[in-house]
């Protein structure tokens, strides 16, 4: 498995070193546990945005993104009209994409839906948590069981821009696998991090 070396000297995951935002990323977010029900809509939504292009593109654009989508709130996205999707689509800080700017909005409201039934999306989200059988060795799939069970359960729900692979990388980011490679510096503290994280439930 490839492994990037960065300047201190320590190994990472070979994708960290292909763009220079990559590698705090990398370290302080990627494969972290996160409960936090902003952070989730926010990672998923993003996710749907980054469908046909590179995250690089993604997270160099993620402070307008959430500057524009009122930081992720997903009750206040929930309301948006067609007012919101034409001042979107005429933010040269996002990605100007009806389809996908009109998924946030619609998986907003799935959103409010699904707290109302769940109590959290973290709640929901960390019932699909993959056994970690299904992704040994790290980062040699793009989806997983887990990511397809998700994904249909989304889609079911009326949410869009839910793939197998777009929720399979939602799952990495977010901490639902450990998926940093083997050798890779943080993968061990991403484990550390996991022991000590409570799954809502």
């Amino acid at each position: 498995m490839d492994l990037f070396l960065a300047t201190d000297g320590r190994p990472r995951c070979g994708w960290a070193g292909a763009a220079p935002e990559f590698l705090t990323y990398h370290d302080t977010e990627w494969g972290f546990p996160v409960a936090d029900d902003r952070r989730l809509f926010e990672k998923i939504s993003l996710e749907g945005f980054q469908s046909g292009l590179s995250w690089r593109t993604i997270l160099t654009k993620r402070e307008n993104f959430r500057r524009a989508f009122t930081g992720f709130d997903f009750h206040a996205v929930a309301g948006f009209d067609e007012a919101d999707v034409e001042r979107l689509l005429g933010d040269s800080g996002i990605v100007r994409h009806r389809g996908k700017i009109e998924a946030v909005i619609n998986n907003a409201r799935k959103a409010v839906e699904l707290e109302d039934e769940a109590d959290s999306l973290a709640g929901f989200f960390w019932r699909y948590e993959p056994a970690p059988e299904e992704l040994d060795p790290p980062q040699t799939v793009s989806t997983s069981p887990a990511s397809v069970a998700l994904s249909k359960e989304l889609k079911k729900r009326g949410w869009k821009f839910v793939g197998p692979t777009t929720v399979f990388a939602f799952m990495q980011a977010m901490g639902l696998v450990n998926d940093h490679a083997t050798g890779c510096v943080v993968r061990s503290l991403a484990a550390a991090s996991r022991r000590t994280f409570t799954p809502p439930r």
